[in-house]
């Protein structure tokens, strides 16, 4: 087997290890989170960003990161819609694309159930994808591929140019972890009792 996908896996599993042990596989403590009655979550997944951001630019500024695997997503109207449905899909169900995967190989059927109608959807949009281009939603905006400052070596365009990348990816990092630990354990009172799992 190619050493790539060996990688993939391994580092995929440890993810859903990852996820499965701060609980992002339990439904009831996403939407404990998402009602605002349990932070646990929000804090973890807003210091894990932080740390990512803060450990590659800061690579990238030591020259540890190679710049040129820097991959930016483009931005487009579809992008939006779908993170709203994606939205209304994580507060209903209690399950995002990677939290429903690892609850799945975790042993939950609601999870198997999630990740099938995932898999349902992929083929509609695939199908109709030839249709959804014609209405526009994948038309470029903001300048299609870009970043906040301009990343020394990335080549993307920068929304505020001259402004240093790297500097606003350090910064945004440290704001994430600094929030992680700002914030209360929940912002309002519970009085639905979360079952344990």
């Amino acid at each position: 087997m190619d050493t790539a996908i060996l990688l993939a896996l391994a580092i995929g599993g440890a993810f859903g290890v990852a996820l499965d042990r701060v609980g992002a596989t339990n439904p009831n403590l996403i939407v404990g989170m998402l009602s605002l009655r349990g932070l646990h979550l929000m804090k973890t997944i807003l210091f894990a960003i932080g740390v990512g951001s803060v450990l590659m630019f800061g690579g990238q500024m030591l020259g540890l990161v190679e710049v040129g695997h820097m991959s930016v997503k483009a931005a487009y109207s579809g992008v939006f819609i779908g993170g709203l449905l994606l939205g209304a899909g994580w507060a209903a169900t209690g399950y995002c694309p990677g939290t429903g995967l690892a609850a799945a190989a975790s042993g939950r059927r609601d999870a198997v159930f999630f990740a099938l109608g995932g898999l349902l959807g992929a083929a509609a949009y695939m199908l109709s994808y030839s249709w959804v281009k014609t209405t526009g939603a994948l038309e470029e905006i903001a300048g299609g591929k870009a970043t906040l400052g301009a990343v020394p070596g990335a080549g993307y365009p920068a929304l505020v140019p001259g402004a240093p990348g790297d500097m606003i990816g350090l910064a945004l990092g440290a704001a994430f972890i600094l929030i992680a630990f700002a914030l209360p354990d929940r912002l309002r009172r519970s009085d639905v009792a979360v079952p344990a799992e």
